[in-house]
C-alpha cells in the first residue's frame, strides 16, 4: 500500500504563489503518472497537472498553463506543484494521485478512477 503525503496548501492573495508537495511512502523508483487534481465546492473534480516520474513529460490543464509548474525530486519521488499568479478561481482542495506502473499520457485527466492512490488533499484559498 502506498501513501501520498501532501503538504503546502494555505491562503494567499491573488497574484501570490504556493508550492504543493506530494511525497510517496514508501518510495519506489518505478515509473508512475503523478497527477494533481482539484475540486472546489459545487464543482466537478478537475485535473490540473501531471508528471511522469522517472523523467517523463508533463501535462497541464489549459486553465493553469503558464502559471503552474509540476516537478519532481528523483531521489525520493516527491512531486511538486508550483502555483504562481494565483487567482480566486484556483481556490479548491488539491489532491495528488498516482497511476502506477505507467507514464502519463494525453488522457491523464480523463479517467480519475485509473488512479490507484490518492493523497488526503490540501486546501488552497486565494482571496481577491
Amino acid at each position: 500500500q502506498v501513501e501520498l503525503l501532501e503538504s503546502g496548501g494555505g491562503s494567499v492573495q491573488a497574484g501570490g504563489s504556493l508550492r504543493l508537495s506530494c511525497a510517496p511512502s514508501p518510495y519506489t523508483s518505478t515509473v508512475n503518472c503523478m497527477t494533481w487534481f482539484r475540486q472546489a465546492p459545487g464543482k466537478e473534480r478537475e485535473g490540473v497537472a501531471a508528471i511522469s516520474t522517472g523523467g517523463g513529460g508533463t501535462y497541464y490543464a489549459d486553465s493553469v498553463k503558464g502559471r503552474f509548474t509540476a516537478s519532481q525530486d528523483n531521489d525520493n519521488g516527491t512531486v511538486y506543484l508550483l502555483m504562481q499568479n494565483l487567482n480566486p478561481e484556483d481556490t479548491a482542495r488539491y489532491y495528488c494521485a498516482r497511476k502506477p506502473w505507467r507514464p502519463c499520457d494525453p488522457g491523464w485527466a480523463r479517467y480519475p478512477d485509473e488512479y490507484a492512490y490518492w493523497g488526503q488533499g490540501t486546501q488552497v484559498t486565494v482571496s481577491s
